[in-house]
């Protein structure tokens, strides 16, 4: 890992607003987020405003006039673009990727689209519509994950089996987004591996009693295994790797990102989702994969803002 100068970094940032919350499905991951790296720039004194995104969030940036925002927002409206455009037209500095990256990584369709093209591995999906042929559907991918094309922290996510339950979940999952996808069923082991400026971070292999890492696996469960490193060869490993580095630069990412991969049961690795403000909790991947490179949560803070000072 390359090293930083702390003093140099927090010489440098001058007034920081932390925006979290909004207004998004993801609302409750993002306030937990956003005070845990809101406790750690405090804890480091940095001068800090944090906003609780609204309305009034216009009125409110230029009122704090910050020199850097420290995006924490997940979801709709603070991970699609749409903040960073607000923020590039303001001309405030802010962590993590522009407005393009951010927006195609948000569309797990346009996502998949990207890489399927640059023949980056990643699974056959659909994109569902009232009139979808659900049995061809069904009869091609065999089993099908059904999951929000705009979403994240695995809310309105299921594994169907059936046409009848494909339809069903294709119409709670838009309460989460109108547009849904099918994506085929691939029974394996999962990886998370975070990027910060293109730097890869320690793989995180995970590992649940549940059916796969939904929302309770992810945020809530207790029985949930993190293995780091993961339990692959070195080979496997450095292929791995490869396939997280060409999916960060694909999309044109910046600053942190997290990419979650599958690997069927005959080895083969398929890329899942990039997400492009990944949580910072106590259960996030993204803290417990620094902590097995040495840096613990307030380093790897200065990372991700250190990104924008150079």
């Amino acid at each position: 890992m390359r090293t930083i100068n702390r003093e140099d970094i927090l010489a440098k940032l001058g007034h920081v607003v932390l925006l979290k919350g909004g207004k998004s499905s993801e609302r409750e991951i993002s306030l937990i987020s956003g005070q845990a790296v809101a406790d750690s720039l405090r804890r480091m004194g940095v001068n800090l405003t944090e906003i609780d995104v609204d309305d009034e969030v216009v009125t409110r940036l230029v009122e704090a006039k910050p020199d850097m925002v420290v995006n924490m927002l997940h979801g709709k409206g603070g991970e699609d673009g749409v903040m960073q455009g607000l923020l590039e037209i303001m001309n405030i500095p802010y962590t993590g990727s522009g407005v393009l990256a951010s927006a195609l990584a948000m569309d797990k369709v346009k996502t998949k689209q990207v890489w399927a093209q640059l023949g980056l591995s990643t699974a056959e999906f659909y994109l569902l519509h009232d009139d979808s042929d659900w049995q061809a559907i069904m009869s091609t991918l065999g089993k099908a994950v059904v999951k929000p094309v705009n979403g994240g922290s695995s809310l309105g996510i299921a594994i169907v089996d059936d046409v009848q339950a494909l339809r069903q979940q294709y119409r709670d999952a838009q309460k989460i987004d109108q547009q849904v996808m099918a994506e085929r069923y691939i029974a394996g082991r999962e990886f998370s591996t975070p990027v910060i400026d293109g730097e890869i971070f320690p793989t995180i292999q995970m590992e649940t009693s549940r059916d796969f890492f939904d929302y309770e696996a992810k945020y809530i469960s207790e029985d949930t295994q993190v293995i780091c490193p993961p339990e692959i060869s070195k080979e496997e490993l450095e292929e791995l790797e490869m396939l997280v580095g060409c999916a960060y630069e694909s999309l044109g990412c910046s600053g942190l990102a997290r990419i979650d991969v599958l690997q069927d049961d005959n080895g083969k690795f398929f890329l899942l989702e990039l997400n492009t403000i990944p949580g910072m909790t106590t259960h996030s991947f993204v803290p417990m994969s620094a902590q097995r490179a040495g840096i613990d949560f307030d380093e790897l803070v200065l990372r991700i803002l250190d990104c924008e000072l150079n």
